[in-house]
């Protein structure tokens, strides 16, 4: 299934169970949250309703092509009424083609028929999906104008778990994860998150639960208004949060629909595309990481002396003369920040680094106002982009290029320490902690890997230029 289409955009909480994310969910269990906002996470949850976004929600993560399904097919009491439950709230089929069972990973979907690549194997109708409008009136009516669409569906869940087996959504709110289950880092200890410190998702982790925190004293004034909730607290606060950012998807009135692309044989385990992301997003969004992510990406931050003597000029024709940097996934980047992904080709040849880190380098190396005005002259004669050509001085180009370099190897060597640094596992660690930790290995590793592709890829790069210097100066020589 692919989440590339509003008509499918389900989030799932199936195909991983709580523990070692991967890169698989449960159809159902994402089809009832409807929300509008980047969400994502991936937990393992039998099929559930679903919640609705009324703008775009980010899910996120790419499975069926990954790995192969390790199915069983086995049923639980819970995972057999659950799907019954949810055809008789709808009033309609849901899926003939689609069954619930048990996996290696947990609570999965598994093909009942034959599945082909343009079927659709999920109708999900607008009537059970979970909406702001499924708040009742007396607590909308005192909520603020500035509460947003994430932590409105999540007061519906913690209203809905309150009930209990009185609620009309029991049968899918028993299927969320409770908190000792979720991995994301915002559930992580600050010891825990000590370990991917060196990492950009630490900050985006701090970023994320300070926005959660200030969202739930946004809302609490309301809550305390209700005897039923104001026993609420933070932490059931980001549990629910957590449900609806990794399991809400896009939606209009009308009907949801998944549909396959690929083929399924009878019994064989139905997973869900969630797309190209590193392990940084999965890890923060969903709660797992993949052993060997090839989406994996790393941040890189360069910023400009405070003693140059030209750094006013120089942030002045960054300001007027390059776009701002934007993170693909989604991440808030500064503007003297940049992304690198892995560069496949051992021999420099290949996409390379971004074209942006470069130029800024060669910003960077500029040491006269001479300099710095003929590279503005440069990228106002082309296309107004700033030290996008390699510079006409091959020694000034070797020489931002090493600089490059030098920073990459510090950051190689900060990684590699980090690495090293993990707890060894031994039997007294408890689960959630191994498990943890050998996500916190799988995201420092992959991103290791990144930094080692782009420094192998610039040494190349200055020899080329170093060799071609070379050959320079021989040749002046003999005239």
């Amino acid at each position: 299934m692919s989440n590339s289409q509003s008509s499918a955009c389900l989030i799932h909480a199936s195909r991983l169970p709580c523990t070692p994310r991967t890169l698989k969910h449960d159809v159902l269990t994402t089809t009832m949250l409807h929300c509008g906002s980047r969400i994502s996470k991936l937990c393992r949850s039998p099929v559930a309703p679903p919640f609705n976004f009324p703008r775009r929600l980010l899910i996120k993560f790419e499975f069926s092509s990954l790995f192969q399904a390790k199915g069983l097919n086995t049923s639980d009491e819970e995972s057999d009424e659950f799907l019954p439950w949810l055809e008789r709230k709808a009033r309609t089929k849901i899926s003939s083609m689609l069954s619930i069972g048990k996996s290696a990973y947990g609570r999965s979907l598994f093909a009942s028929e034959n599945i082909r690549t343009g079927d659709c194997i999920l109708k999900v109708p607008y009537s059970v999906e979970i909406t702001p409008d499924n708040l009742l009136p007396k607590i909308r009516a005192i909520l603020s104008d500035k509460i947003g669409t994430v932590s409105k569906l999540a007061i519906i869940l913690l209203f809905e778990r309150k009930m209990g087996q009185s609620s009309g959504w029991a049968p899918y709110i028993c299927c969320l994860p409770q908190h000792g289950e979720i991995h994301s880092t915002i559930f992580w200890s600050e010891y825990e998150l000590n370990m991917i410190c060196q990492s950009s998702v630490y900050q985006e982790t701090v970023n994320q639960k300070a926005k959660i925190e200030k969202d739930f004293a946004a809302v609490v004034p309301a809550l305390q208004q209700f005897p039923d909730l104001e026993s609420i607290t933070l932490q059931d606060f980001m549990c629910a949060y957590f449900s609806v950012t990794s399991r809400a998807w896009e939606s209009t009135k009308g009907l949801s629909l998944v549909i396959a692309d690929r083929n399924y044989a009878p019994g064989e385990e139905v997973l869900i595309n969630y797309g190209k992301f590193p392990n940084a997003m999965l890890l923060l969004d969903f709660g797992f990481t993949v052993p060997y992510n090839i989406h994996d990406q790393v941040q890189i931050q360069l910023s400009i002396p405070h003693d140059d003597n030209l750094r006013e000029m120089k942030l002045e024709l960054l300001q007027h003369l390059t776009p701002k940097i934007k993170d693909a996934v989604g991440f808030n980047c500064p503007e003297d920040t940049f992304i690198i992904k892995e560069v496949r080709s051992p021999r420099g040849k290949g996409k390379g680094l971004p074209q942006a880190l470069r130029a800024f380098a060669r910003l960077l190396c500029c040491n006269s106002s001479q300099e710095l005005s003929d590279l503005a002259m440069e990228s106002a004669q082309i296309d107004g982009r700033l030290a996008r050509r390699p510079l006409k001085d091959s020694r000034r180009e070797f020489k931002a290029h090493k600089m490059l370099s030098s920073h990459i190897t510090q950051l190689m060597q900060k990684y590699d320490t980090a690495i090293k640094s993990l707890p060894v596992n031994s039997p007294s660690m408890s689960n959630t902690f191994t498990l943890r930790r050998q996500m916190a290995h799988d995201l420092l590793t992959g991103e290791l890997r990144v930094l080692k592709s782009a420094s192998i890829w610039l040494n190349n790069y200055c020899a080329v230029l170093k060799s071609t210097s070379n050959c320079r100066s021989q040749w002046k020589n003999r005239i």
